[in-house]
């Protein structure tokens, strides 16, 4: 099993955190084969296959039906996110702001995939193994940038901003910012502090995305780790061990919307249920209580 999170803990793209990145892939590239009208990643699947954890592969190329371990609304809510930060992007971008970072870039391959207007730069941050073997990949891939790609490579629990300035990232400049499923894997205080860097680090007008959830009510933190190893143990049974609930970090924290909010950034969300169904998909509740996340999106006003 995983062993629990700790200050100063590495990963791959086949372990502990890292895994997590590579099971989202795996999801796109199942939605993209389902729906390529909402999702279209064209290098989802082989990006997994690089990774080379057999069971993701077999699941990301369709030789393995989902099942029970990508039940049908695992994938329909990878197609509303994936389109919810894709459109984001699109929207900045026809906005005028033509610098973005994506925060946690895993196998994240918008910078490849998307059509940036020109002038665009995209920043990606992760950890040095992340982005090596991302950048590796998809070279061997033969997969060119579509924007000007600028990796940072550094952990977020360092001195992000800094890397990111040696990369040429200008904080005068307006930025769209991404936190795509990041947030439950940080500390509380971590969590605060990234969006407070990020609000420093941002001339007005920039724009900002990531998922907004509550605390949850008594027992609910107790009901969503059983669903976290409800799931892991069918994953487990297959010979891939994510321990998911080990990954998170749990307790109280600051709801992500209101405290953006209080930064100054003027902000719209969508519950999950809108999102499905504004897609035509199907909603109902499931194991891990997601219908109080908010998909939130925003601008900064003048500083």
């Amino acid at each position: 099993m995983a062993s629990p999170r700790h200050d100063g803990d590495t990963w791959d793209l086949a372990s502990s955190v890292g895994s997590t990145a590579t099971m989202s892939a795996m999801a796109r590239a199942i939605a993209t084969r389902a729906d390529p009208s909402l999702v279209d990643d064209p290098f989802a699947e082989p990006l997994v296959r690089a990774v080379g954890v057999d069971l993701l592969t077999r699941l990301a190329s369709g030789e393995l039906p989902p099942g029970d371990l990508v039940g049908p609304m695992a994938i329909d809510v990878a197609k509303i996110r994936a389109k919810f930060y894709d459109d984001f992007f699109r929207d900045a971008g026809a906005a005028g702001v033509r610098q973005a970072v994506i925060l946690a870039s895993g196998l994240d391959s918008r910078a490849y995939r998307l059509k940036w207007p020109s002038g665009t730069v995209v920043y990606e941050v992760d950890q040095p193994r992340v982005i090596e073997f991302k950048t590796r990949a998809l070279a061997a891939l033969g997969a060119e940038p579509t924007a000007d790609r600028r990796p940072a490579a550094v952990d977020l629990r360092e001195d992000w901003p800094a890397a990111l300035r040696a990369a040429g990232f200008d904080p005068a400049r307006p930025t769209a910012w991404s936190a795509e499923g990041l947030l439950g894997y940080l500390p509380p205080e971590a969590q605060d502090r990234l969006l407070d860097t990020i609000t420093e680090l941002s001339a007005p007008g920039s724009r900002v995305a990531t998922e907004s959830k509550p605390n949850p009510n008594p027992g609910g933190e107790e009901k969503v780790k059983e669903g976290l190893d409800r799931i892991s143990e069918l994953w487990r049974a297959h010979g891939f061990d994510p321990d998911m609930t080990s990954l998170r970090y749990f307790g109280p924290r600051n709801e992500a919307a209101p405290y953006l909010t209080t930064l100054g950034w003027t902000l719209t969300g969508s519950t999950i249920g809108n999102l499905l169904t504004t897609n035509g998909l199907p909603t109902k509740d499931d194991d891990l209580r997601m219908g109080g996340m908010l998909y939130v999106s925003g601008i900064l006003g003048q500083k």
